[in-house]
């Protein structure tokens, strides 16, 4: 079996080879082969929110001449996009899910690339009296036993498949005038928390590029159950062949990069003064307790 490295570097110097190709645009889902300088990226809101990919996507443009038209929705809408051909390349972050699509043979390649945490957020005053709590499962028992206003993203995100996982490790069924789902991206879920005064779980990243705007804090953090690690999938051009490969090969290989990679982990520093996701690419799954 070729190992991950060596198929890394295999990947790279197909990317290399490719990345200067362009074409006609035309449409994704057709049984034709693709010949397209547009790349379809679906991905969750979470990096858009953060500012991430505003930050990336210019520089890999002038780099590589594609154009990256960017589809920002929860990871279970951006899965689907790639189970029905609407997508070139996925940043995701659900790995249960991801896997689920892989066994299916709808994606082709699927790489490490980045992680931060989750954190659950609340109003200043911490009506559930939570934030003497390390555990979020003993956290969310104590917001639903007390019936403390909760928003959920209630769109099948990689945020709300995590936070759905955390009620049920709390024994808790979330229902009730006090349970709220935004049925919104991450950054709309927080606006809305923060008018109501409620608890609600979001990707570190994505908190800190809005706090300013937010009358929220962070209540509960560093859980081991808290991870939030990123891949980027390419789509499957055997199961459509109008799938923009090419460009997706190259929009990943880039992502994976030293170079990106190190900007990566500069990305917020100087903001935030702490970076929004540590990089990832090249180590195994087992490093981040996946396996």
């Amino acid at each position: 079996m070729v190992s991950q490295n060596v198929k890394m570097i295999l990947i790279a110097s197909l990317a290399l080879i490719l990345v200067g190709c362009s074409g006609v645009t035309s449409g994704i889902n057709s049984s034709e082969p693709s010949d397209r300088s547009d790349i379809i990226l679906a991905t969750t809101t979470s990096t858009q929110d953060s500012g991430l990919l505003d930050f990336l996507i210019p520089i890999f443009h002038e780099k590589s001449e594609y154009i990256v038209k960017t589809i920002a929705v929860g990871t279970g809408k951006a899965l689907k996009m790639a189970e029905e051909g609407n997508a070139d390349v996925l940043l995701v972050h659900a790995p249960a899910a991801e896997k689920e699509l892989m066994d299916a043979g709808f994606g082709d390649e699927r790489f490490l690339l980045m992680h931060n945490d989750f954190v659950i957020v609340g109003p200043k005053n911490d009506p559930a009296m939570v934030d003497d709590l390390v555990s979020p499962d003993e956290a969310l028992l104590r917001i639903g036993d007390s019936e403390s206003s909760f928003v959920s993203r209630g769109d099948d995100s990689g945020t709300h498949k995590k936070e759905l996982d955390l009620w049920a490790a709390a024994n808790i069924v979330p229902a009730g005038g006090w349970y709220l789902e935004s049925g919104q991206g991450m950054g709309a879920t927080l606006r809305i928390a923060s008018e109501k005064s409620a608890y609600a779980l979001v990707d570190r990243g994505t908190f800190l590029a809005n706090r300013e705007t937010l009358d929220l804090e962070v209540v509960i953090e560093g859980h081991p159950s808290l991870l939030n690690v990123y891949h980027v999938i390419v789509v499957n051009p055997e199961k459509w062949p109008n799938v923009n490969y090419d460009g997706a090969i190259a929009f990943a290989t880039f992502l994976i990069s030293d170079e990106i990679q190190k900007l990566i982990e500069e990305f917020g520093v100087e903001q935030f003064g702490q970076p929004l996701f540590t990089p990832d690419a090249g180590k195994s799954e087992s490093e981040l307790g996946l396996d």
